[in-house]
């Protein structure tokens, strides 16, 4: 199998193209588990499989998280995604993307700078707060796209100092949360500046902090949007991986626009050799 290596800001991916080498979908999680195990394989954050579109798109995406499982959309990914349909002739200039939560549009607005307008937020309630080992925490949930992507929006103050174990610690409970049924992306942010935020997300799927989270971003300021915290024009997040820019266009109380903007890095391009395969 040929592949890609890319990522966007940090956040790391496979690509293998399907409409080449016809996988059996039933094997695709397997193949995620193996090559995104870091150490033993490639190493990832997930793997994504360029396929057959289906409602008219340029090519479909389907998204595999690390334990592969299926990921309903990731930002940072179809970002890249968007890259290699247009390198790789599947797309041109503008990408129309199908993914399992909706059609995804692309832009490529230089060689390695991507926009695209992320699933529409199907669910916002900006006041869910939830408890965990007895301290009640402030918490919005975003769902985005249909079946939703789940973020659960949580602020926490002086995050750039926290206590990495800790963190990751409240992250896990809070990723399986009863109050979350599907599990939940948790993104804990931080306004650090007009329009200028800092996130750290810790992934369902990956079960860790992923260096960037483009879907995350979205949820938060979508949340900061409509709460007044936030403009919603070129809104700045930064991650652990590099830095993320959010457009989110608010009409009354609804968010009717999302869009991404950020960096995309071809890493390497190869064959498959893992031999667990």
């Amino acid at each position: 199998m040929k592949f890609w290596k890319m990522n966007g800001a940090g956040n790391d991916f496979i690509i293998l193209n399907n409409l080449e080498e016809h996988i059996p979908h039933e094997r695709l999680p397997q193949i995620a588990r193996t090559l995104c195990e870091r150490h033993l394989s490639i190493g990832a954050d997930g793997l994504m499989v360029a396929d057959a579109p289906q409602e008219g798109g340029d090519f479909r995406m389907l998204f595999f998280n690390s334990d592969g499982s299926i990921g309903e959309m990731c930002g940072n990914g179809a970002r890249c995604i968007c890259r290699y349909g247009y390198e790789t002739g599947l797309a041109g200039e503008v990408q129309i993307v199908e993914t399992t939560a909706g059609t995804v549009t692309g832009e490529r607005i230089d060689r390695r700078l991507y926009r695209i307008r992320l699933n529409d937020p199907t669910t916002i309630q900006l006041d869910s707060p939830v408890e965990a080992d007895g301290v009640r925490y402030a918490c919005s949930y975003v769902e985005l796209g249909n079946p939703g992507l789940p973020h659960a929006v949580v602020p926490y103050a002086n995050l750039r100092e926290a206590d990495e174990q800790e963190l990751r610690e409240l992250g896990r409970k809070l990723r399986r949360h009863p109050a979350f049924p599907k599990g939940v992306n948790v993104n804990f942010f931080e306004i650090i500046g007009e329009d200028h935020i800092f996130e750290r997300t810790f992934e369902r799927g990956v079960e860790d902090f992923t260096y960037a989270c483009g879907t995350g971003t979205g949820a938060v300021v979508a949340v900061l949007t409509l709460q007044g915290k936030a403009s919603g024009h070129r809104v700045r997040v930064d991650m652990t991986g590099g830095t993320l820019f959010i457009d989110a266009e608010r009409v009354y109380s609804q968010i009717t626009d999302l869009y991404l903007t950020g960096p995309t890095n071809t890493v390497a391009r190869g064959e498959v050799m893992d031999e667990d395969l």
